[in-house]
């Protein structure tokens, strides 16, 4: 390994890509922008970023792209179809690699599939490690008290407005599994209709599940649904809980679902849309309850922080905890979080 960290972003052209690029340059860290397209990775990547091109179907040519980095961070989806073949190719490379899925399907199967892998190879692979699925394992992580049972934990997100990238769209037609929550300690699905994720009929069979929700200005009074993303996976994994749940706000899924809801356009130097974002995390356990929050703006763009501070606390361990893990387990989420409140890439309440 380089003594001095090396990035390798793979997707490095598309939406969330070109803002984990960004932050990793903004730290200082030497990137490697990596993608299927060598014309839309010289569009996207500035000359200072060294580029390679290499597709999923050329596994050889894929971990020469990786060779020399430390992380690799994966950011193009679908990841049900993404996420194996370059997570091998980062542990043949000696790399770890750190995807940002917000499909449970994906995060389960990088789990299961990958730990002996990892573990051979000495690295850690990390799925689901960005806003979806990572941010709210460091909430309920941080505040959930050690070694003792959970009861439940209640993760409630709410977007004023959700424009959805195209990746966001070639996901959701993709991802049809059922959706999964915890009851009773074991992952089962929400329900057949409430699986469908996008049609009338889930959001029927999951309203009555999902209680109205009070955040703060601006979002304020939110009627939600339940939607469970990632961090059902996330949080099971490594938490003791007897049962999860996950919502999200009627408004946003509305914006999602409808087709000619916008892409995100940016309204700042660093390419950030106007959207903004809440996410709480109620966790109850020995008869108590205890909340975490996280507020930002732009649930794509906080996915770079989030990931690139995973990739920097990953590196700094010692010793480097082999296998497929997730981030809670990984890093100190309080330290964690608390370092992204203090470079103003979050605001955190614990």
């Amino acid at each position: 390994m380089s003594t001095f960290p090396t990035l390798a972003v793979y997707g490095a052209s598309g939406h969330t890509g070109r803002f984990v690029v960004q932050e990793a340059q903004r730290r200082g860290l030497a990137v490697v922008a990596v993608g299927r397209d060598a014309a839309r990775l010289a569009a996207a990547a500035p000359g200072a970023v060294a580029r390679r091109e290499a597709g999923l179907d050329e596994p050889e040519r894929l971990a020469q792209a990786f060779a020399g980095c430390d992380v690799v961070i994966h950011t193009a989806g679908p990841f049900m179809d993404t996420a194996e073949p370059v997570a091998l190719a980062a542990l043949r490379a000696g790399c770890h690699c750190i995807d940002v899925t917000a499909e449970q399907p994906s995060a389960l199967a990088t789990l299961a599939h990958l730990d002996a892998p990892a573990r051979a190879a000495g690295r850690v692979v990390l799925p689901a490690a960005g806003f979806y699925g990572g941010l709210a394992d460091l909430l309920a992580t941080a505040v959930v008290q050690p070694g003792a049972p959970v009861d439940e934990v209640t993760v409630a997100t709410a977007l004023d407005h959700w424009w959805p990238t195209e990746g966001t769209r070639l996901t959701g037609a993709r991802n049809t599994a059922p959706r999964q929550v915890v009851e009773q300690g074991r992952l089962v699905p929400l329900g057949a209709a409430a699986g469908a994720a996008a049609g009338a009929a889930a959001d029927a069979a999951a309203d009555a599940d999902a209680p109205d929700w009070l955040f703060g200005e601006p979002l304020g009074h939110q009627p939600m649904v339940a939607l469970p993303f990632s961090e059902v996976v996330t949080l099971h994994h490594h938490l003791p809980v007897r049962r999860i749940r996950s919502l999200l706000n009627r408004a946003a899924l509305d914006d999602v679902r409808r087709p000619d809801t916008p892409a995100p356009a940016a309204v700042d130097a660093s390419g950030r849309s106007a959207q903004r974002f809440e996410m709480v995390v109620q966790v109850r356990q020995g008869g108590g309850v205890q909340e975490a929050r996280a507020r930002g703006q732009d649930i794509y763009a906080v996915t770079a922080p989030l990931v690139v501070e995973a990739a920097q606390r990953l590196l700094a361990a010692r010793p480097v905890p082999g296998g497929a893990r997730v981030l809670g387990q990984v890093v100190d989420a309080r330290a964690m979080l608390q370092a992204l409140h203090g470079a103003r890439a979050l605001e955190v309440a614990l």
